[in-house]
């Protein structure tokens, strides 16, 4: 996900705005993005679960699905070609968590899926974007139009004060429930606007064109309750929230059974549904959802305060010498003020309680499969 050196990076359109507020550049997903600001990770954490954040996530992929019919049912029906999920069922002003999977019911990567009503309007992980959008037009330009808008930014606000912060630029924003999405006026802007994120708190993303990214974003940062978020504390939040990362908890070897994602998959696309299977690796993925799949990805809490971190393998006990699973994020948790995991393990063993060990330098550190998320959601329901 690293660029090779410093040239080859690319630059979100706050890339000003970061240097400016003091933000600590590193290399992500091929473009430079802050890390944290000077506040640091644990209290700008800390800060969106108790006020609100502000995240950068201009290098994710945005993605409109055009029907060439001018019927959005087509388009939904096309990328059902793709998704496991069903796309049919998103009404007009909502949206939905979906993954492309491959032959073998592996996940290729992770996305939302809106319904702008006369169109489809996704949002792929960065490091994805140019390989779902090919995927996308070998498989679906006989339906669609795939139109990539790499001209817009993309930005999150985060945090139980998100609603009030962005309440004084968008009229609709307090009526707004989690997963709504759609074309919002925010001031003198046009945007799309979901309530959504990847903090597991209420919030909001924000599509908006890349000329007036700076503008917008300045104007939310004056709010006394929005700070600036880095990378570090984005990814704090989301395993507290129990929420995967693509490339870690889940890849092209993880179905989505085995990632425990089985409530993002309807009954419509299972069998005995309306429109089952017809997505790739659906043999795989709809046996694994009659008779279970070999492993799954579980939450996990270390015993003592030392983190467990990805790729820490994992034990049935404190002496055996084969490795049974592995931990795929982890580290500490500042809400819970304690170390929290991900991980996958044999099913037998994914029950909650089951005791296991990692393997950190040498030591075999206790572990417990706890439920996710660690830190209960706030969404807007």
């Amino acid at each position: 996900m690293l660029a090779r050196d410093q040239s080859e990076l690319k630059r979100t359109p706050l890339h000003a705005l970061h240097l400016a507020r003091g933000g600590k550049m590193v290399p992500f997903a091929g473009y430079e993005m802050p890390v944290q600001y000077p506040a640091g990770v644990l209290k700008e954490h800390l800060h969106t679960r108790s006020h609100a954040g502000l995240f950068d996530v201009s290098h994710m992929g945005q993605i409109a699905l055009r029907p060439k019919s001018g019927k959005v049912a087509d388009a939904a029906l096309a990328l059902e070609r793709l998704v496991p999920q069903d796309i049919l069922a998103i009404a007009p002003g909502r949206q939905r968590y979906a993954q492309f999977t491959n032959e073998d019911g592996g996940i290729l990567d992770d996305l939302m899926v809106a319904n702008f009503g006369d169109h489809l309007f996704l949002v792929v992980n960065a490091a994805c974007k140019a390989e779902d959008e090919a995927h996308l037009r070998k498989t679906l330009s006989d339906a669609c139009d795939i139109d990539s808008l790499a001209d817009r930014a993309l930005v999150a606000l985060q945090g139980p004060k998100a609603e009030s912060a962005l309440a004084q630029f968008c009229a609709d924003a307090a009526s707004m429930k989690f997963m709504d999405a759609g074309p919002r006026r925010l001031g003198e802007f046009d945007c799309f606007v979901s309530r959504s994120g990847y903090t597991g708190e209420d919030g909001f993303e924000i599509s908006i064109p890349a000329e007036h990214a700076e503008a917008l974003v300045a104007q939310l940062l004056d709010h006394p309750d929005v700070l600036p978020i880095g990378l570090g504390a984005r990814d704090s939040l989301r395993l507290e929230a129990g929420l995967c990362l693509y490339g870690h908890d889940i890849d092209t070897t993880t179905t989505p059974v085995e990632a425990a994602l089985e409530w993002s998959v309807q009954k419509s696309r299972r069998k005995g549904g309306a429109r089952p299977a017809g997505f790739p690796g659906a043999d795989k993925i709809l046996d694994q959802f009659e008779h279970g799949a070999p492993r799954r990805r579980v939450g996990l809490k270390a015993q003592g305060r030392a983190p467990v971190r990805e790729g820490a393998p994992l034990f049935g006990d404190a002496t055996s010498g084969e490795a049974i699973g592995k931990v795929t994020s982890g580290g500490f948790g500042p809400s819970l003020n304690a170390p929290v995991a991900m991980g996958y393990l044999p099913t037998p063993l994914a029950a909650i309680g089951t005791s296991v060990f990692a393997e950190v330098r040498g030591q075999r550190l206790p572990l417990a499969v706890a439920a996710t998320p660690f830190v209960p959601n706030t969404y807007k329901r």
